[in-house]
């Protein structure tokens, strides 16, 4: 993983942790964390509420067709993604 790879990964995450409430989980979240069935707060009320926050933040725009369960499978492949989109 690069350094905007890694960024990315940090950035998503406080994203995640400030949208789902779980400050006091922070430090379990890595690259691998499941995020759709792994993450009880993490439901489709959530979904749209970190799209919206991650096109703000990275100044990119995510279609419905992208909000896929594989972008959105885990932490680590959600800054995959969102690297992709900002590529």
């Amino acid at each position: 993983m690069d350094i905007t790879s890694v960024t990315t990964l940090d950035e998503v995450k406080q994203v995640l942790i400030t949208i789902l409430g779980i400050e006091d989980r922070a430090a379990t979240l890595v690259a691998s964390t499941p995020l759709l069935g792994g993450l009880p707060e993490f439901d489709s009320m959530a979904v749209v509420e970190v799209v919206v926050a991650l096109e703000q933040r990275f100044g990119i725009h995510i279609n419905e067709d992208e909000i896929t369960s594989e972008a959105f499978e885990t932490l680590g492949s959600l800054a995959k993604f969102i690297d992709a989109k900002r590529a």
